[in-house]
């Protein structure tokens, strides 16, 4: 066994930004990001997807699924308007860009947000499955699993995230992009050039797609960092970006 991360809230001012992880992580890939924006006075919240962050990498293929992580969503939305908050954007990193943007799509009370990394069109690669088998031998290795046990799990795995990643595609498309025109604030889109796990001109598509129905659009390629613009070495400029963009919502 060992310590799972945690979601975190860090409360400070009256401003708040929402931060969702991508497939297979939890708030730690969101946490450095959330501590800069913490040190500039903004309420930060980041929870965690369900079946994310346990020792049993097959929770996030029986217990997870788009329509509970839009769930997941909504119910983080509302925990931080229960608070007393009105002010509130989100992003997401991956897929958790997916289920910020459907927020952004159907609350015509968020003020803004956007996503990091996040495969909203279709593109011509994707390694996520082979990143998920990898991520799971490994967590079962750290695990009280028997090598036997190990060995069976990681049979089924692959199919199992092949019908949950098409399931993810399908509540993409007609659940999210097939809205896309209903975004009303101004978007961020965060997205690393060398990204090894989707196709990084997707960011590019969805800047051109929104910008062609007049959406404003806070664009930003980091040419040499990887997926994981939150934590690598992207993350210095994205936070400042991230800022920015932030104080552009938030102070009109």
């Amino acid at each position: 066994m060992f310590k799972q991360p945690t979601p975190f809230f860090f409360e400070h001012g009256d401003q708040v930004v929402i931060l969702l992880h991508a497939y297979s992580g939890s708030a730690n890939d969101v946490r450095m990001l959330g501590r800069a924006l913490e040190r500039a006075n903004y309420t930060v919240y980041a929870p965690q997807f369900t079946g994310h962050a346990t020792d049993d990498p097959r929770d996030i293929l029986t217990q997870g699924s788009p329509e509970q992580w839009w769930r997941d969503t909504q119910q983080a939305i509302s925990f931080i308007r229960q608070k007393g908050y009105t002010k509130i954007s989100i992003f997401g990193l991956s897929l958790g860009g997916i289920f910020a943007t459907a927020a952004l799509e159907r609350d015509p009370l968020l003020l803004g947000g956007g996503t990091f990394s996040s495969p909203l069109l279709p593109g011509d690669k994707s390694n996520v499955a082979a990143m998920f088998v990898k991520m799971s031998r490994a967590r079962l290795v750290k695990g009280s699993f028997t090598p036997d046990e190990q060995r069976a799990i990681l049979a089924v795995i692959p199919a199992q995230v092949t019908q949950q990643l098409q399931a993810i595609e399908l509540f993409t498309a007609t659940k999210v992009t097939a809205h896309l025109h209903q975004l009303q604030r101004p978007f961020f889109i965060g997205q690393g050039g060398r990204d090894e796990l989707i196709d990084a001109e997707v960011a590019r598509q969805l800047r051109a797609q929104l910008t062609a129905q007049g959406l404003p659009v806070d664009f930003h390629w980091y040419a040499d960092s990887g997926h994981v613009i939150t934590v690598n070495s992207a993350h210095h400029q994205l936070e400042q970006d991230v800022l920015t963009y932030l104080k552009t919502i938030f102070n009109k």
